[in-house]
């Protein structure tokens, strides 16, 4: 009698751990995004919105940076995870791959508009106009001297090139974990090292993918949050800031962005890749949450909507420079079907 008993009590504890396992797998009822600080601003204005004009809860949006976001992203499905990362790049093959390798089936690519670098400072100053390789011998760790590669001696602008003002080095930018960060080295540090031939002496078929950035209080690491960064700014003169041109554009009043190769950074320059700073920003969906955390397709289908990211989308008056025609309507094709994004089509 006593082991029957004791066999209906473990029957009955099996079936409440079940049950208790079963619910905590739907428990939540509200999106969870992580990811860029760039992303960030239009993120949470969609999640706002989605809150505001629907039944679903608003859902919750972590700036963690791109690299972070990925990382969150990518550790498997479940409740635990992120639905959504935000990225100011595009995923990383290895990141892709890491998502497949922890039970992901599906992860879909949502390119949602541009977005350019600016090289910003306070509003008082005049214009400050640089090149990409000057601004590379600005940040660069080592940079040539007689033929040789040496520690970055530069601490005054002057010191780069005479036509320079004559201001303190000083640079707030992205962390390591940004994809600002990432896209600063491809898109200024890549490019500008080919303009130095002691790089390849030096350091061969690496030289292409040169982008270690100096240690020094020249250039601070600043964190996720860019809007400590437009603080700095406002304080300090001398300084300048690293951040999306979306902060840029929000902060108009207060700051100005350099002149970069002759090109200042403006809605127009940096659609048409005219500003050589310029990039695309994305999200990537977990589409085995789909389904299973209420609000989430929802969120992503108002997200890719033209009423946020159409030519006169709400999400331009917040800074996004929106897509051609023709490249949205392709990129909500792929988003709307769960196009799975495959591996080999990612760097």
């Amino acid at each position: 009698m006593r082991s029957l008993l004791s066999a209906a009590l473990c029957a009955v504890l099996a079936a409440t751990m079940w049950a208790g396992a079963a619910q905590a797998q739907t428990m939540r009822d509200q999106v969870r995004i992580v990811g860029s600080s760039t992303v960030f601003p239009f993120s949470s204005f969609v999640a706002e919105e989605l809150g505001k004009t629907t039944s679903f809860r608003t859902p919750v949006v972590e700036s963690t940076g791109s690299g972070g976001g990925h990382k969150l992203f990518g550790a498997g499905v479940g409740t635990e995870t992120p639905d959504i990362t935000n990225s100011s790049r595009r995923i990383k093959k290895s990141e892709l791959e890491a998502c497949y390798a922890h039970g992901m089936t599906s992860v879909v690519e949502a390119l949602i508009g541009f977005d350019g670098i600016a090289i910003a400072q306070n509003s008082r100053n005049p214009d400050f106009k640089v090149s990409l390789e000057q601004l590379f011998l600005a940040v660069a760790e080592k940079v040539p001297s007689k033929g040789k590669l040496v520690a970055n001696p530069f601490t005054n602008w002057k010191e780069i090139d005479p036509t320079l003002p004559n201001r303190k080095i000083l640079i707030y930018g992205p962390p390591a974990t940004s994809g600002t960060r990432d896209a600063f080295e491809e898109l200024v540090m890549h490019k500008a090292v080919k303009a130095f031939p002691e790089y390849e002496q030096a350091l061969g078929k690496e030289a292409k993918e040169y982008s270690a950035i100096r240690q020094d209080q020249a250039y601070v690491p600043s964190g996720e949050n860019d809007n400590l960064i437009v603080q700095k700014l406002v304080q300090d003169k001398n300084a300048f800031g690293i951040f999306g041109y979306s902060f840029l554009d929000e902060n108009k009043d207060r700051l100005k962005g350099a002149i970069v190769n002759g090109v200042k950074p403006d809605p127009k320059t940096v659609s048409s890749g005219e500003y050589p700073i310029s990039r695309s920003l994305y999200f990537y969906v977990k589409a085995d949450h789909i389904g299973k955390v209420p609000g989430l397709k929802e969120y992503v289908d108002l997200f890719m909507s033209e009423k946020m990211i159409g030519s006169r989308g709400l999400l331009k008056r917040i800074g996004l420079i929106p897509l051609p025609k023709d490249v949205l309507e392709k990129s909500r094709k792929d988003v709307t079907s769960l196009k799975r994004l495959d591996p080999a089509s990612v760097k």
